[in-house]
């Protein structure tokens, strides 16, 4: 039987209705969850919550794609170090979760420009690429920008392929990628299709959420006015192509998930939340070509 090499699923926040949450939402067709962590891990018990999921995921055929810690492993403040915990525990236990990518932020030297957090990241990234090496582990790095730009920021210096460029000749491990999306880049003014296809084979997952860009306030008021000129979007309510995008993914031979990132939606929000994810959902599972048919014998 033929097995789909492009799930569409959703992000899961990784407390303890984790389990739970995955088994009220999975008969509406998700095929698969990345479970992520905010900064740290916490005192959670991943032993028991891979278990616990297991458990909600049943017989279903839905796995769980990526675990994730979102903090800046690269800082120096106590949380930091948490995240940096995070980072190697999970690497560690991924195997529980049946997956074997690890996903964050890359983190970035507080205010400084991105070329500054190139050594801290080879120190610190060079070393768990070779910890998730060794236990069949890819690692990730999200492309949202957390507000900051090439010249300081807090978070995350992995949103712009300039530095993309730089990290992985700082790490030239064929385990280190992205965890890509059109929006952040479309909030950037980056057409994403043509980037997509340039990076194609450094993207281990995607996430699945959209941009509408206001290119009339962009026309009349450029980008740095207090005029909202984006909104970030559920698919299937934005601008991008997601039937070209995932050809794209295709073409390269990508196998992997594309995760709804959901509670960002200016419209589909509070109690159209699962409306908006489940419509996106289904509209990406059409983008993908729809359900698998056989051919004759």
């Amino acid at each position: 039987m033929y097995q789909e090499s492009i799930r569409i699923g959703t992000m899961v926040n990784a407390g303890p209705g984790a389990p739970e949450y995955i088994r009220q939402i999975l008969p509406h067709g998700f095929e698969s969850f990345s479970v992520s962590f905010w900064q740290t891990l916490g005192d959670t018990n991943l032993k028991r919550l891979a278990g616990e999921i297991r458990e909600a995921l049943g017989d279903s055929g839905a796995v769980i794609n990526s675990i994730s810690c979102f903090g800046n492993p690269l800082g120096v403040e106590p949380m930091d170090e948490d995240t940096r915990k995070g980072w190697r525990k999970l690497i560690d236990n991924a195997h529980l979760f049946g997956c074997d990518l690890v996903t964050g932020f890359a983190g970035r030297v507080v205010d400084e420009p991105i070329d500054q957090s190139m050594a801290r990241y080879a120190k610190v990234f060079g070393l768990l690429a070779k910890r998730a090496a060794d236990k069949g582990v890819r690692l990730a790095f999200e492309n949202c920008d957390m507000g900051g730009d090439w010249w300081r920021g807090s978070w995350n210096c992995a949103h712009n392929p300039a530095a993309w460029e730089m990290m992985f000749d700082a790490i030239p491990s064929d385990n280190v990628g992205l965890q890509w999306e059109p929006c952040h880049q479309m909030v950037s003014l980056i057409d994403p299709l043509p980037q997509l296809r340039q990076w194609v084979s450094k993207v281990f997952c995607v996430h699945g959420k959209d941009a509408t860009i206001l290119w009339d306030v962009v026309r009349k008021h450029g980008i740095h006015g207090p005029e909202q000129f984006a909104y970030h979007r559920t698919p299937g309510f934005g601008d991008t192509n997601w039937t070209d995008l995932i050809t794209i993914l295709r073409q390269a031979g990508f196998i992997g998930s594309i995760d709804i990132e959901g509670w960002h939606d200016p419209v589909y929000r509070d109690e159209l939340e699962m409306m908006g994810q489940v419509h996106g959902l289904n509209y990406l599972k059409q983008c993908r070509g729809g359900a698998w048919v056989p051919n004759p014998a």
